[in-house]
């Protein structure tokens, strides 16, 4: 299989160059050239197999041309090592679990898969690999503890300071051996801005082996597909429509639904939900797509003001806009309608992190617009990673789970750094 840039379709490579490339030499990111279609009977069964198994069907029709089957199971096997469970909040909604992993957010899967197929394709190299990554929260952390200790590969990661919660940044900045954090005096969209340069820098790519782990890396955002078919093959079969709602920042989330239904998951509608960094909910709701300065906000992971993955989701509908926005719902929330969504969903016996309850809200504003479906709302961390919000909503204390209260004891090691793009390379640069 090849992959191609969404920026010119004829720029075409290998699945080992667009993995350890990350993005195109053009900019754009790398897309499968075809999407494999399963058979509606092979999805039939998947309610009868376990999450592994439906794991190796789907990364076998994506990947089988260049793994082998040894491969894919121990990339399957080494990824889905915890649940996605579907959880019912109410009639005809349900919250997919997506934090039960190492760092308690929906990025563990995909930091997995990446790290462990990076391996592979590097196994022999004589050279680093150094994986940068922009953070604007959950990335990092799933990033930094899916690659610690992995030989012949150094991680940097860069965030926003001040704009990351105290419990995310623990999970990053802590950690030590190959796991470098910078702390960019900026919001995300610069520390994005400075990686993307970084890899279109032909002078630092000369002298450095460079890639990235975050969502514009295809094997950080394919796996992702895989809980989408997890989680429909255990909704009840009750005949009627099926809608996700995703809470959204660089869309790779919501693009990972969309090549799960493109390859033929009958999924009938997406909702993407975000918060009043609303650049897409605009655009499907008419205006032109334009990107603006991130704004911050409670539900900080999704403080994106100029998402990466855009291109993809046209990409992904042939770059047909009409069956995009046909296909897509876009709703946006305050940090008001947040905290009353914890609050309200809390009364119901369930209790919500910031972006989940983005998430739900989307999905309910869409349901009383559009009767007749089964719903489910992607809750993408763990509370607990939000405790100054959350408790703050709920007027009374979380318990945090042990993994997640360890992070806590570790001590904050940083390198702080401008937002100049002649700052980063110079760093860079000391490694040569």
């Amino acid at each position: 299989m090849k992959y191609f840039s969404t920026n010119n379709p004829n720029h075409k490579v290998s699945l080992a160059e667009a993995v350890i490339k990350g993005l195109a030499p053009d900019n754009g990111l790398y897309m499968p050239e075809r999407i494999p279609v399963l058979p509606q009977d092979l999805m039939m069964e998947f309610s009868e197999m376990s999450f592994q198994e439906i794991g190796y069907a789907i990364i076998s029709a994506l990947f089988s041309e260049d793994l082998s089957a040894s491969q894919i199971r121990e990339l399957v096997d080494h990824t889905l090592t915890f649940d996605a469970p579907l959880v019912q909040v109410e009639e005809d909604v349900y919250s997919l679990e997506l934090f039960h992993g190492p760092t308690l957010a929906f990025k563990d899967f995909g930091a997995r898969f990446c790290s462990k197929l990076m391996s592979m394709l590097v196994e022999k190299s004589s050279k680093t690999l150094r994986v940068l990554v922009a953070t604007s929260g959950d990335t990092g952390s799933a990033v930094a503890n899916g690659f610690l200790g992995v030989d012949g590969v150094e991680v940097i990661i860069l965030f926003p300071k001040g704009k990351v919660s105290p419990l995310q940044e623990k999970q990053f900045t802590t950690l030590g051996q190959n796991i470098t954090a910078l702390e960019v005096d900026g919001v995300f969209d610069d520390c994005q801005t400075l990686v993307k340069q970084a890899f279109l820098d032909g002078d630092l790519n000369e002298k450095l082996l460079l890639t990235s782990a975050n969502s514009i890396n295809i094997a950080r955002w394919i796996p992702q597909c895989l809980y989408y078919f997890y989680a429909f093959s255990r909704l009840p079969k009750i005949g009627k429509k099926v809608v996700f709602a995703v809470p959204s920042g660089n869309f790779g989330n919501l693009g990972a639904g969309i090549l799960a239904e493109r390859m033929g998951l009958p999924i009938d509608h997406f909702v993407a939900a975000t918060n009043v960094n609303k650049v897409v909910p605009d655009y499907l709701n008419g205006a032109a797509f334009q990107a603006q300065p991130s704004i911050p906000t409670v539900s900080n992971s999704m403080d994106v003001g100029n998402p990466s993955n855009f291109p993809r989701l046209i990409t992904l509908f042939g770059g047909d806009e009409n069956l995009f926005k046909e296909k897509v719902k876009g709703y946006f929330y305050n940090d008001g309608d947040t905290v009353k969504a914890i609050q309200l969903v809390q009364s119901k016996g369930y209790t919500l992190d910031p972006h989940g309850a983005v998430g739900y809200l989307g999905l309910k504003d869409f349901m009383v617009e559009n009767p007749g479906y089964v719903g489910v709302f992607l809750e993408t961390a763990h509370p607990g990673k939000f405790r100054d919000v959350v408790e703050e909503a709920l007027g009374e204390k979380l318990e945090l789970p042990e993994r997640l209260a360890a992070f806590l004891e570790g001590e904050k090691k940083v390198i702080p750094m401008g937002k100049s793009f002649a700052e980063f390379k110079g760093f860079l640069e000391g490694f040569v």
